[in-house]
């Protein structure tokens, strides 16, 4: 990594691993075949893409027949979602502040007569279990939820809802993009219906994510064309890009421990300087139940988006939240839903590490930030003592 730029936005997407590269170099050169194509070429092909298959299945603990290659984790939720919903209108439970691709495609539901009903979380950002009982579950037809917040890094327990789900009969949809390769995920133990993620997320390639569905549940497609991945995703497949994403999740899965201890230990050296040298500063999401490498963190008395600016020009990447979201005037919802005062969310930036980062570059990023928050701080005193002079 580059020492001119410090990255601290891994949860927006990751540099493809050198290894991934050769996988899919030799996918590109010796399988470039149509995985479809009844001859030696396409045999090749097919050899690759579900050798993928399998080596992603065997990690998240499905079976190769459940998981559907899709173009990343938008288009699998997408899937998932549009593939459920496919019939009369209903209620459709979820949290405040989902991933966009979700929060946009219910948005589009509701104005097809579906009906949002929102499943309540505490100032932590985890389900208020209290109140999940009082939900209408009767008039639900669909459940989903992410996994892990991809702005705050809150990782829920999906136990309760995936049970809620199973007395009523509702399709549970978990959106785990944020999740997989940072912690363990278990598509069995989730009791989900459908779960997705995108490879970009862990070194992998981007274009390619996937839609892990549960053997003998039936979705409507949202594209139509071809009999690929089952019927339910048509086209031609990327078979070297499948590759690409086993070899990069394998390459997690074989090293998982040391890298969750490595991004934690960074996570809490940045959470410990900013406390130390910007104070006052607050984080936002519960401490115990976060992903290992992210920071939801609001500077007092700083405006996010000119912060977000100033630590751009001075080497330092980060994100003010999803980056699907990115342009949006509006609070962040899950800020919101979470009872922070706005001064605070206007304030809040997402620090994310990665595998990559060093403890040295975490000492320089606290400095940094630190100077730039002292700067900004300055001239917005500066500004308000002028105005009450005027």
């Amino acid at each position: 990594m580059s020492t001119a730029v410090i990255d601290l936005d891994h949860n927006a997407t990751t540099r493809v691993r050198d290894e991934v590269l050769v996988a899919m170099d030799r996918s590109w050169r010796m399988a470039y075949g149509n995985p479809g194509s009844r001859h030696v070429l396409g045999r090749r092909a097919r050899q690759v893409l579900e050798d993928a298959r399998e080596e992603i299945a065997t990690i998240l603990n499905a079976a190769p027949s459940e998981i559907v290659f899709t173009s990343g984790g938008t288009e699998s939720s997408n899937l998932a979602l549009g593939g459920f919903m496919a019939g009369p209108a209903g209620g459709i439970a979820l949290p405040p502040g989902e991933h966009p691709a979700t929060e946009e495609t219910v948005r589009g539901l509701q104005q097809r007569g579906w009906r949002r009903i929102e499943i309540p979380i505490g100032r932590d950002g985890r389900f208020d279990f209290d109140k999940l009982a009082a939900l209408p579950w009767a008039d639900v037809r669909l459940a989903t939820a992410l996994l892990a917040h991809n702005e705050t890094g809150v990782i829920q327990e999906m136990a309760p809802l995936a049970e809620r789900c199973r007395e009523h009969r509702i399709p549970l949809h978990v959106d785990a993009v944020q999740a997989v390769g940072k912690i363990d995920v278990d598509f069995r133990a989730l009791g989900a219906t459908t779960l997705s993620l995108a490879a970009h997320k862990f070194h992998g390639p981007r274009g390619i994510g996937a839609l892990l569905i549960r053997d003998g549940v039936r979705l409507s497609p949202l594209l139509f064309g071809g009999h690929q991945e089952g019927g339910r995703r048509p086209g031609t497949e990327n078979a070297p890009l499948a590759a690409g994403m086993a070899t990069a999740l394998r390459l997690w899965h074989d090293d998982r421990e040391r890298v969750r201890q490595h991004v934690t230990q960074l996570r809490d050296q940045l959470a410990a300087g900013l406390l130390e040298q910007c104070g006052p500063v607050v984080v936002h999401g519960s401490a115990e139940h976060r992903l290992p490498n992210t920071l939801s963190v609001a500077f007092a008395g700083c405006d996010g988006e000119a912060l977000l600016v100033a630590l751009d020009l001075a080497g330092v990447c980060c994100s003010l939240g999803s980056t699907c979201a990115s342009g949006s005037s509006e609070p962040a919802p899950i800020l919101v839903a979470m009872q922070v005062d706005p001064l605070l969310i206007q304030s809040t930036l997402r620090l994310s590490a990665g595998a990559e980062n060093t403890a040295e570059e975490m000492v320089e990023g606290v400095r940094v930030i630190a100077r730039t928050v002292q700067n900004l701080r300055a001239r917005g005193a500066a500004a308000n003592g002028l105005a009450q002079r005027q």
